[in-house]
């Protein structure tokens, strides 16, 4: 609680009137049975229609007030509710993206969507509950107990059997059913994950002919989440026959003995009537807590899902006093480590390198070899686990982590567009970018060839994920909207895989002669890719084989001339050198 009332604090107005007005209605309603047995016992056995109708109309008056009540609370409670939830919400969100790289590998895809919706909505829901139904449910009950002690102590009697037992029966369900609610978010977190799964690779799964398996992979899940959500929603209603026969039993028990009252002539009919309706109203009270119990388990389940997240201090953090600006692209790699959270073994082993600002940098090696790895230090996606990573002559540590992200552009392997238009996707750059500015930097990446021939030009629309243009198509504008930041350093991780040689081989040439004063570090499976660059290192599992221009790693790198040889082998290469150079 102490983690999660801060967030309410926006909508404590409505957090305070809500159970007011729910107050409010608890006592028209418990009003209402007493003008009855009036109406009963006063009008009607006098035959006095006067006072008949005034009765009557005072209890429709209170029947007006406790609907206008109930309703003014049912929205103060909504806009307390789901506006906590939507606080909670918008920090987990923002949580989500302060953390590194570290972080998210702690917390699965398909979890943090689950925690963020679900779990929010069901806080959202259990909070509007808890300051409606929480506070309606025990003054109701009280106030019903009340008037009927006052209208028939002795008869009353019958709720100090009536209450313990449902207490009782309520107390035995509620340890088993916490257990159960933890399981079903898990459950759902699971569901989710192969939904999301298959939907990313459903061309995947239409190609390979796997619909079926996948759908039998789905119902696994989905059977598994049926089953608990029913056993949860077996306990929960197991306990509303119990609940039901005490009800009925205690208006039994009061039939037979206040019957025998009205016909003694002790207690009137209408007061007998009366009293049922407040032991409905105090039993129906047990069973309306019973039923927020059972969902307040549930938001706890969720809530300390919630709180794990918000609890969770990102790996990466600012410094007291960062530096906010970098002088030049210089990179320097200073007898650097890394192992990923969790594993001891170190992925990148004692690397010592140095880049000279402006410089180009090719990257090569075997799958596997930590080429990625080595570049995500750079802009502190991942931290060092020894040693130093220095830009501009600088720790990255030292760094304002956005002044740093900033100045390195970052093309990953996986190219990702957002469903919107070009220009949008372009503006992720620079938001200021002119037209012009778009222009030049598609023009650079060699994607204005293929942009200039939509009639809609800038304005083309990009469908969610950028599925609506080829892999070499969505490289070339993620290398155009990396330009757009004017970085001091590019970092492209194999990000011409799908362009073809002759698109690579301007892509160089513009990286060669218009972007000199921009240090670039290309990791490439070609080497016609990197051929060209200042120098070449070669990584082999975790560590720097060798390092070197094209000709020098010919003679003294066995692993670079394998790779050549093998390319050579393939492909006739000499036209992509000679235009290269």
């Amino acid at each position: 609680m102490r983690t999660l009332l801060p967030y309410m604090r926006k909508y404590i107005v409505y957090a305070v009137l809500c159970p007011l007005f729910m107050i409010l209605e608890a006592l028209a309603d418990i009003f209402i049975p007493y003008l009855m047995s009036r109406i009963v016992d006063v009008g009607i056995a006098n035959q006095d229609i006067e006072y008949i109708v005034k009765v009557g109309l005072i209890m429709v008056g209170a029947a007006l007030l406790a609907m206008f009540f109930g309703v003014v609370s049912a929205h103060f409670g909504a806009r307390a509710g789901f506006g906590f939830a939507a606080e909670i919400r918008q920090q987990a969100f923002e949580k989500v993206q302060s953390f590194s790289f570290a972080n998210l590998d702690q917390f699965t895809v398909p979890s943090l969507i689950t925690r963020l919706t679900n779990d929010c909505n069901t806080i959202g829901q259990v909070t509007m509950m808890s300051l409606r139904m929480a506070v309606r449910a025990p003054f109701l009950m009280l106030f019903a107990l009340i008037m009927a002690f006052n209208m028939n102590a002795e008869l009353a009697r019958v709720f100090m059997v009536a209450v313990p037992l449902t207490a009782a029966i309520i107390g035995a369900v509620l340890p088993k059913a916490r257990p159960l609610f933890q399981k079903l978010q898990t459950r759902v977190d699971r569901v989710n994950a192969v939904i999301q799964e298959n939907l990313i690779g459903i061309r995947v799964v239409k190609s390979f002919n796997r619909q079926h398996h996948e759908e039998k992979r789905f119902k696994e899940r989905n059977d598994a989440l049926k089953n608990t959500a029913l056993y949860a929603i077996s306990l929960v209603i197991s306990i509303m026959p119990m609940l039901n026969l005490i009800v009925y039993s205690t208006i039994i028990a009061v039939l037979w003995f206040g019957g025998k009252q009205v016909s003694a002539g002790t207690m009137g009919s209408g007061e007998l009537i009366s009293f049922i309706t407040y032991i409905t109203q105090v039993l129906i009270s047990l069973m309306m807590m019973s039923f927020f119990f059972m969902q307040l388990l549930r938001g706890s389940a969720s809530a300390a899902r919630i709180i794990e997240l918000l609890n969770t201090e990102p790996e990466i953090k600012e410094p007291k006093q960062p530096v906010k600006e970098l002088k030049d692209g210089s990179v320097s790699f200073e007898h650097v480590s890394f192992s990923y959270p969790g594993s001891r073994e170190k992925t990148l082993k004692d690397i010592t390198v140095h880049i000279k600002s402006g410089e180009i940098v090719g990257i090569i090696g075997s799958t596997g070899s930590s080429k990625t790895t080595l570049v995500q230090l750079i802009p502190r996606l991942y931290d060092v686990t020894e040693g130093s990573v220095k830009v501009g002559g600088v720790d990255v540590r030292e760094y304002d982590i956005r002044a740093l992200r900033d100045q390195v552009a970052f093309v990953l392997q996986k190219n990702t567009l957002f469903s919107g238009t070009i220009r949008e996707n372009m503006l992720w750059g620079n938001e200021n970018a002119t037209d012009e500015q778009i222009i030049k930097a598609l023009k650079q990446a060699q994607a204005w060839e293929f942009v200039s021939k939509y009639e809609d030009g800038l304005d083309h629309r990009v469908e969610q994920g950028g599925d609506n243009f080829s892999g070499g198509q969505k490289q070339r504008l993620t290398i155009a909207r990396a330009l757009l930041k004017s970085p001091k350093i590019i970092i492209l991780d194999d990000s011409t895989s799908a362009v073809d040689m002759a698109t690579d081989a301007k892509i160089q040439r513009v990286f060669k002669s218009e972007l000199k004063d921009i240090t670039t570090i290309i990791i490439a499976q070609r080497i016609a890719s990197i051929q060209h660059a200042d120098k070449i290192i070669v990584m082999h599992e975790g560590k720097i084989e060798s390092i070197g221009d094209h000709a020098t790693l010919i003679k003294a790198s066995p692993i670079y001339r394998e790779i050549y040889e093998s390319q050579q082998k393939g492909v006739g290469m000499d036209c992509i050198i000679e235009e290269i150079e």
